[in-house]
């Protein structure tokens, strides 16, 4: 089983590459905590997806540590990476989003596999979860994805709104629907704006949201393959229109090709999507280590 990690961020609002931000007296990183967790709960191998421009920074810090501990091999997002036939248009200069940089991994992923993002801390409790819905999978199968969300409400931040999975369930059990969107506090309602347009609409604290903590089956490559160039057609044009990995679940649970099980977790989740945010987290993991959850310095 492979763990993916979307790094290629430079984190804008942050003001920096927010993935390569300190955040123990050790020098370690968020993306070392996911690895640590990921290593323990059963995966071998992790596959980071990065800027080619931030390849040696990346490998001389992180890349140096983790490749003690487990297999790791480097995809690089890049505008230029597109199917035989279409071009960057002239002055796009924003990334071709979330499906996109798992299409550029394509090269590196050969079993199944979870994606998380470079900037969360998702916790040791959810990468055993992970692990085992994958292992509980027979040989082969397809279109049996997962994703392991959290409450809404425990997933945001004062500093400002926050791009959110908003998850809908008919049974409890799959996802039914979900809906990127801009997450906010609004007086004590939680507002959520539809990233692909549509009405602003309310949630409860305790709303599910994906955290982009995806299990999928290998065979979500082939669809990935198959619907970007179906979606440049639409949309290749367009200097800021994203080619996101929950629309594209979305579209194979409607489309009758995929179903997507929602699973739940002990483990709380925080990261840094502002600077302001840095110190909260900091706080958060030095009473893990004190708890004895993770062993000073980790490696």
């Amino acid at each position: 089983m492979q763990l993916v990690i979307l790094a290629a961020g430079m984190g804008s609002r942050f003001g920096g590459l927010k993935q390569m931000e300190p955040m123990d007296d050790y020098g370690n990183f968020l993306l070392d905590y996911s690895v640590y967790d990921a290593k323990r709960a059963g995966f071998d191998s992790v596959v980071f997806i990065i800027k080619k421009a931030f390849y040696e920074a990346f490998k001389d810090s992180i890349g140096k540590r983790v490749e003690k501990i487990i297999k790791v091999d480097y995809a690089f997002q890049d505008l230029e990476d597109l199917p035989e036939g279409f071009k960057v248009p002239e002055g796009r200069e924003k990334p071709w989003g979330t499906a996109h940089a798992i299409y550029a991994a394509r090269e590196y992923i050969h079993d199944d596999f979870i994606i998380i993002n470079g900037d969360d801390f998702y916790g040791r409790d959810t990468y055993k979860v992970a692990h085992d819905y994958l292992a509980s999978l027979p040989k082969g199968s397809k279109g049996k994805y997962a994703n392991v969300a959290f409450q809404v409400a425990n997933t945001m931040t004062e500093n400002g709104a926050v791009k959110r999975g908003v998850v809908f369930s008919d049974d409890g059990v799959t996802m039914s629907k979900l809906i990127e969107s801009n997450v906010e506090h609004e007086g004590e309602k939680i507002a959520c704006t539809p990233l692909e347009g549509g009405d602003k609409y309310y949630v409860e604290a305790a709303h599910p949201v994906s955290m982009n903590l995806f299990i999928f089956n290998k065979d979500l490559m082939d669809h990935l393959i198959e619907k970007f160039p179906l979606w440049l057609s639409k949309h290749g044009q367009e200097f800021k229109s994203e080619f996101l990995i929950p629309s594209v679940v979305d579209e194979l649970v409607h489309e009758g090709k995929a179903s997507v099980t929602l699973l739940t977790t002990t483990s709380v989740w925080f990261g840094v999507t502002y600077k302001e945010d840095k110190p909260a987290v900091v706080a958060s993991l030095k009473k893990l280590v004190e708890a004895g959850e993770y062993k000073e310095g980790i490696y």
